[in-house]
């Protein structure tokens, strides 16, 4: 089975991670994907290292963990676009592409004759998506921005932390760049949005994607929160805002067990499975509302009963009885967890250094497949490929142009 996107050909101009996460996406779902990097340097990620990639005699390569996590399934074309000759080849290659995606900043391609305008005009059928920091409107339009900036003024190191008083307490940065990648994710939905919009019309548009809009619409629930209470959330660090009991406990062995409790039914056969059935009909603890009002004297007593048992058997015995519960896991135990190996959440592709594993795209069709076909390339393994397959140059005109350092 072909991809759902077979047959599609982006142009990836963007760098770092918010852009390459979502043409990633789109190259598992079966585009073709051109990435334009900077001759010699290349994506400014490939530097972001260590760790680097080990090849199987573990040899260290100077392939970047990092770089290596987003471009999975692209071509590698190296361009100078500072060079008039290089933008030449850009504009040529967007006649060839449905999708361009690029994070330069605000206007930052138009001095090159990059810009939405100029090659909707060569292309009008091209759907064009631009990732800034804080989009192509407002004050700071002109501004970069980075994921740690965006997580601050975006509102979610603000939820993120210990509460005020405990131990260890402030604002904290969550640990993967998630305003990277959740404007990334939201990203390819707008291009997936504007290709139906093509199907109707054949007409191609602009999206402007911002790291900052992203992250402030997945304030989600928390934002709600502020919007119907009139007081800003704050940080709650192990446990739910809203929901009670929905945190870690320990156990008789020392490990933790999140017990995520849902609804008034799961709190009662928690309750019985426990032997303290009492806690179900007391009414400070009858109703989630109520727990959350009297939290700490519920939680109090729970952590004297969770103590009695070890993570194992807290598991066996809530998962009988249909109560959420599960370890705190490290990254290495996550993907031995047989959960994550039975939804193949691993893969592995072969490069020029030998086997690269990574992590599977999450998304898993009936009646289409995602196809890992390429391993994250090397810098400028695929610039004379694409060049005479995608724009027919001869091998002498190829030559010409790295000559001149255009290529």
């Amino acid at each position: 089975m072909a991809g759902p996107l077979q047959g599609l050909r982006v142009l990836d101009l963007s760098r770092v991670l918010a852009g390459p996460w979502s043409t990633q996406i789109l190259a598992d779902m079966g585009a073709e994907v051109i990435k334009i990097e900077r001759p010699g340097s290349g994506d400014d990620t490939r530097q972001w290292g260590p760790p680097w990639f080990q090849t199987d005699d573990g040899s260290e390569t100077r392939e970047s963990a990092y770089y290596l996590a987003a471009n999975r399934g692209k071509h590698s074309l190296t361009v100078d676009i500072s060079q008039p000759e290089g933008q030449a080849l850009i504009r040529e290659i967007a006649t060839q592409c449905d999708i361009l995606v690029e994070n330069f900043k605000s206007g930052g391609l138009k001095k090159k004759g990059l810009d939405y305008a100029t090659l909707s005009a060569l292309n009008p059928g091209l759907i064009y998506c631009s990732i800034t920091g804080f989009g192509h409107t407002g004050p700071m339009a002109e501004m970069a921005g980075y994921d740690y900036l965006i997580q601050a003024q975006g509102g979610l190191m603000s939820i993120t932390g210990a509460a005020d008083g405990e131990p260890g307490a402030g604002p904290k940065r969550v640990g993967v760049a998630v305003a990277d990648l959740t404007t990334g994710m939201n990203a390819t939905i707008a291009i997936l949005g504007a290709l139906y919009h093509r199907t109707q019309t054949g007409e191609g548009q602009h999206i402007d994607m911002a790291l900052l809009d992203v992250q402030v619409s997945w304030l989600a629930n928390q934002a709600q929160n502020y919007f119907c209470s009139g007081k800003p959330p704050t940080r709650t660090g192990d446990y739910h805002p809203n929901l009670v009991p929905y945190q870690p406990f320990p156990t008789a062995d020392g490990e933790q067990i999140i017990i995520a409790i849902g609804n008034n039914g799961q709190f009662q056969r928690f309750c019985a499975a426990i032997g303290h059935g009492e806690l179900a009909d007391d009414a400070r603890f009858a109703t989630n509302s109520d727990r959350v009002k009297h939290r700490v004297a519920l939680i109090e007593r729970l952590v004297s009963v969770t103590k009695t048992r070890t993570l194992k058997e807290w598991t066996v015995l809530l998962n009988d009885i249909g109560v959420p519960c599960g370890p705190i896991q490290d990254i290495g135990q996550v993907f031995d967890d047989p959960q994550v190996q039975a939804r193949g959440m691993q893969v592995t592709l072969d490069s020029a250094h030998g086997p690269v594993k990574g992590v599977a795209n999450p998304i898993k069709y009936s009646k289409t497949a995602l196809e890992y076909r390429k391993a994250p390339p090397t810098l400028g393994e695929d610039t004379a490929v694409v060049l005479e397959r995608v724009l027919k140059k001869s091998a002498s005109e190829v030559e010409a142009l790295k000559k001149k350092g255009v290529v």
